[in-house]
């Protein structure tokens, strides 16, 4: 069960004074360990022998490259414990719960910590199919957040605010960036407005500057989409920058909407009233698949301790791409994995694994 949303005129007065118990930090923050959930059914699975086991052996690719950084916790439904751990390197620990899908980023909480830095908070938002798509099911998913909050020992904080993980990017300094079709979707909370959004950010993750996004990437808003995530768009790999997927030919939809965000963010102020240095980060030089234009983006990357889990997709633009992250990220490895299997249903790297930060 989850909290309805406080009134926008006591949330707004408690965000002004600052009154938030909780901050959520950068993801470049030290880690406990990286939450996954397994891939059992449905489309994420596939349908064939070949679809189930690239399935498989993606997931596992990306816990096994995880877990060369930092710790392993991977949700699996209890009848396909023995077949993940045949994928697995024996470090990721395997915890047994029901589950729908497989996107751990958006099913499960988003951790936080308290502004003094003692306490693990969890956010169980609403989770509803990414606005009850009629493909999703999420009876077992709506659950995981408040079960993987509990495990960890922190305290679960509800919301009433339908919202996903990968809807969301922080700098760790209280700025946030959201997308206007993601947070204000009627299939997720018809009615609320950006102060609404605001003042529930602000309560939760200690948000006290969002930058609102008009929209994201054109193949996101198809059948298996998300209708705009951030985390396919832009991040902020440290305070004052924001990376920006970039799709530098004109004949792909995803061309205009690159420059229109990127005007957006080089007008706009981050917590501290200070203005965004844009890094453009090239998408791959592949502009169609089977289903037309691809959404594949280097953005939707997790940051772990020392290093970068990076998507590529047999792309000449792979490496340079790749290059423009490792500079991004000073001191920190990075690893690149085959996401085309991801991306083909529906994420990437950073839709399937979700940061706990260390205390």
């Amino acid at each position: 069960m989850t909290d309805a949303l406080p009134a926008p005129e006591a949330a707004g007065a408690a965000a002004g004074a600052g009154a938030s118990d909780w901050v959520m930090p950068s993801e470049t923050a030290r880690h406990d360990c990286t939450w996954m959930a397994w891939p059992s059914q449905g489309y994420t699975l596939g349908e064939t022998p070949g679809e189930v086991a690239t399935a498989r052996s993606t997931w596992a690719a990306v816990a096994n490259a995880v877990a060369e950084f930092e710790p392993v916790r991977m949700v699996v439904v209890p009848a396909d414990l023995a077949v993940a751990e045949a994928h697995l390197h024996p470090d990721v620990e395997l915890v047994p719960a029901a589950l729908d899908d497989a996107w751990m980023r958006d099913i499960g909480p988003t951790f936080v910590r308290s502004v003094d830095g003692s306490r693990l908070g969890a956010v169980d938002w609403v989770f509803n199919g990414w606005g009850a798509q009629g493909w999703a099911s999420w009876d077992h998913d709506a659950r995981i957040g408040a079960f993987v909050g509990g495990l960890t020992g922190a305290e679960v904080i509800g919301s009433g605010l339908v919202n996903e993980g990968g809807g969301i990017h922080v700098d760790g300094l209280g700025t946030v960036l959201v997308t206007e079709t993601v947070q204000l979707d009627p299939g997720r909370n018809p009615g609320l407005t950006r102060a609404d959004v605001e003042a529930e950010l602000a309560r939760t993750l200690g948000a006290t500057t969002c930058v609102w996004l008009p929209r994201g990437l054109t193949r996101d808003y198809d059948e298996f989409g998300t209708r705009g995530h951030v985390d396919i768009v832009a991040t902020i790999p440290s305070p004052g920058v924001v990376l920006l997927h970039e799709q530098h030919d004109p004949s792909h939809p995803d061309h205009a909407v690159s420059r229109a965000l990127r005007e957006l963010l080089e007008d706009a102020h981050d917590a501290r009233g200070e203005r965004f240095e844009v890094v453009g980060v090239p998408a791959p030089r592949t502009l169609v698949d089977a289903d037309g234009p691809v959404d594949w983006s280097y953005i939707n990357h997790l940051v772990v301790n020392d290093g970068v889990i990076a998507c590529t997709f047999g792309d000449e633009q792979d490496d340079a791409s790749l290059g423009v992250l490792a500079d991004a990220y000073p001191g920190r490895r990075v690893v690149g994995i085959d996401a085309r299997p991801l991306f083909d249903r529906g994420g990437g790297i950073h839709c399937i694994t979700q940061q706990q930060p260390s205390l």
